[in-house]
């Protein structure tokens, strides 16, 4: 390989201790002397691996040319006495000898013997290993040769030691760095020569790299690391891993919002890293991922040796309006508030508190949604159990009111086992009275069982049955027919509520307030408060209701009108409404007729107002009668005609008493009238 400037300087160096052997020199005693004391210095250059040959001159230019390429150790001293004369290393050929003026003595040739021949390509195979080649950014091993208060020396095998300020290690008690002379320690090369030319080191690099290659990995391979909380920051902790500092996100720490970050600090935790950028000094950890893995683990695990009916236990963790959680040692089941008592529970803090240690029974387990369903209640019998025995329906039972709502009232039969009394149960009368009026809660009452759904766990219960139905007793009391009195509680657009007796009320309706008037309110006839008369139409006990009339108490005007208004027959009547089709004449009784608008003229009108008006008196002709419908026609221009047909008569008859033939038409008598002299102004008289 290549070598840089300061490698050739030290390789020049060591050339000069290599010392080449004469390939051809004379078998004098005296040369033999000194090849051989020079053949021993070269063998004290500390270069390992390097078994010192002869070797002929043609191969040492050879030889010079191949280590040219080889790195020299950089921790060779300069300083190494070498020899002066040069020492020729000949390479001998495997099977062949060396050649020698004289033959080898029997002690050289065992020594021969014992040195394998070497090859060129195997002696600088040897020299290369034999030297260490170090490279800036790179961590080595190195050996504490010195300790100071200022500084650390450091032996790495370089040609000279190198330095590491104090400040880089921990400091003891007397003040000198935590490292001991002989220590092996991992360095990093900073620069290989600084101006003084000593190696440049680095142990806070040398952690930190090393550190950030086992961070690295370890984010690779996803398996955790070891770091202690130094300090709380915004948003999360700050922890250090080896002399790296990293970020621990608050939301990252437990499974849950943590929100005292203080007790984290000075703790050494789990931890794994979810986000490294090497070039930014970025680390991001997580311990909940730690966290979320393991109870992954602990389900999974929990979820196998679960069993319907299992009884475990358990810490209530939280506590919701429908329920509470419970810790099993990893995962979570829920106990429901109807599965914790097998009486009702409006508030789940009733039975159970955060932190309360419980044993439960597993009532469900779904291993898809990994959800399980928790009972409390399943520990004791069911109460419901024989409950159509303890309570036959129509018994009496006693028990303690322990809700009142809008609807009715709950009572406590036993532990666990309630009835409702509804609303509609509580009184026989008395309609939409709240509850409370009739109870308090803790009160003790009895009730009268009616019926009762097993299934459903429900138990109907009644208050009112205690007494005997007055509804059933109004019929004896109050028969159809039977005038009564009462008085007016309540007016409604559909009719008149009439008090018959304390709770029952009647019902007037508005076609039963009045014989001759139709779709008449009845504020227009009765005021609250009144007494007034009426007479029961019907009763319906099972429905509570009770039908009353006020037009019944008279006779029916209607029954007479067949005999006073016969068809053909003129009435007298006052125009009482006008309407777009006609005008209503009301006639004796209070009953009114209708003159429909074509029976007002012999001309087509377009309004009743054009003929006549409200409060006019008018004789009319009947025309139609329907006593079913209580409906009378009548007709104006009918009852013209008729008046007109009688005046014609009458005249005609005046003309036939006198002898002499009078005009026969209206239009002749009109003229005959017009034609009479006027009689004498009373003014001209008096005068």
């Amino acid at each position: 390989m290549l070598m840089n400037e300061d490698s050739e300087k030290e390789r020049e160096n060591i050339d000069q201790s290599t010392i080449m052997m004469e390939s051809e020199t004379d078998t004098t005693e005296g040369l033999e002397e000194e090849s051989s004391r020079n053949q021993e210095e070269a063998s004290s250059v500390d270069v390992p691996g390097v078994v010192e040959q002869e070797t002929s001159t043609d191969d040492t230019e050879d030889l010079q040319t191949k280590r040219e390429d080889v790195v020299i150790p950089e921790n060779a001293e300069e300083d190494t006495p070498l020899p002066s004369e040069t020492v020729e290393l000949e390479q001998v050929p495997e099977g062949s000898q060396q050649p020698s003026s004289e033959e080898p003595s029997a002690e050289e040739e065992n020594t021969d013997a014992s040195v394998p021949p070497l090859s060129i390509e195997s002696l600088e195979e040897a020299y290369d290993n034999s030297i260490k080649a170090f490279t800036e950014g790179e961590i080595v091993k190195g050996t504490v040769v010195e300790v100071s208060r200022e500084e650390v020396m450091i032996d790495i095998g370089f040609k000279s030691e190198g330095y590491i300020p104090s400040p880089e290690f921990e400091e003891m008690q007397d003040g000198l760095p935590s490292v001991h002379v002989g220590d092996q320690i991992d360095v990093y090369i900073v620069r290989r020569e600084d101006a003084d030319g000593q190696i440049v080191l680095s142990k806070k690099l040398a952690d930190q790299t090393l550190v950030w290659d086992e961070i690295g990995a370890a984010c690779e391979e996803g398996r955790a690391v070891e770091g202690q909380v130094v300090e709380r920051i915004k948003g999360g902790l700050r922890v250090d891993i080896g002399s790296l500092r990293a970020f621990l996100p608050a939301s990252q720490i437990e499974l849950r919002p943590v929100q005292n970050l203080d007790k984290y600090v000075g703790m050494t935790l789990e931890l794994k890293v979810v986000k490294l950028n090497r070039r930014r000094h970025n680390i991001v950890l997580s311990r909940r991922t730690l966290l979320e893995e393991e109870l992954s683990a602990q389900k999974a695990e929990l979820l196998d040796s679960l069993e319907v009916g299992q009884t475990r236990d358990g810490v209530v963790k939280n506590i919701t309006s429908f329920g509470a959680f419970v810790d099993l040692g990893g995962i979570d089941g829920l106990l429901h508030k109807t599965d914790m008592s097998w009486k009702k529970v409006n508030q789940p803090s009733e039975i159970v508190s955060i932190g309360d240690q419980i044993d439960v029974i597993v009532i469900g387990i779904d291993h898809e949604k990994e959800k399980i369903s928790l009972g409390l209640k399943q520990k004791t019998p069911d109460p419901w159990e024989g409950i159509e025995e303890r309570y036959p329906v129509g018994s009496t039972v006693s028990g303690a009111v322990v809700n009142i709502v809008n609807y009715g009232v709950f009572l406590e039969l036993e532990e666990g086992v309630e009835g409702l009394i509804h609303v509609s149960e509580m009184s026989w009368t008395r309609r939409n009275v709240a509850p409370s009026k009739f109870v308090a809660k803790d009160d003790t009452i009895e009730a009268i069982v009616l019926d009762i759904t097993k299934s459903a766990k429900r138990i109907s219960l009644g208050l009112k049955q205690l007494e005997p139905n007055p509804w059933e007793l109004l019929e004896q009391k109050y028969p159809i027919g039977t005038k009564i009195v009462g008085g007016v509680r309540n007016l409604t657009d559909f009719g008149a509520f009439i008090e018959i007796e304390e709770g029952i009320d009647g019902l007037i309706h508005i076609s039963d307030l009045s014989w001759v008037k139709r779709d008449v309110h009845p504020r227009e006839v009765l005021k609250e408060g009144d007494e007034v008369e009426v007479m029961v139409l019907q009763i319906d006990s099972s429905e509570q209701r009770v039908s009353l009339g006020l037009k019944q108490i008279e006779p029916d005007p209607w029954l007479q009108v067949p005999e006073k208004y016969k068809i053909g027959s003129v009435v007298r009547g006052e125009i009482v409404n006008l309407t777009s089709f006609g005008a209503f004449s009301k006639l004796e009784d209070a009953i009114e007729g209708l003159i429909h608008i074509s029976e007002l003229s012999e001309r087509r009108i377009e309004k009743p107002e054009e003929i006549v008006s409200i409060g006019d008196q008018l004789d009319l002709k009947v025309i139609h009668l329907d006593v079913n419908e209580r409906r009378i026609g009548l007709s104006l221009k009918a009852a013209l005609a008729e008046q007109e047909r009688a005046t014609v008569t009458q005249y005609q008859e005046e003309q036939s008493d006198d002898g002499e033939e009078k005009p026969t038409t209206l239009g002749a008598l009109l003229q005959e009238e017009l034609d009479k002299p006027n009689p004498p102004d009373s003014t001209d008289s008096d005068s």
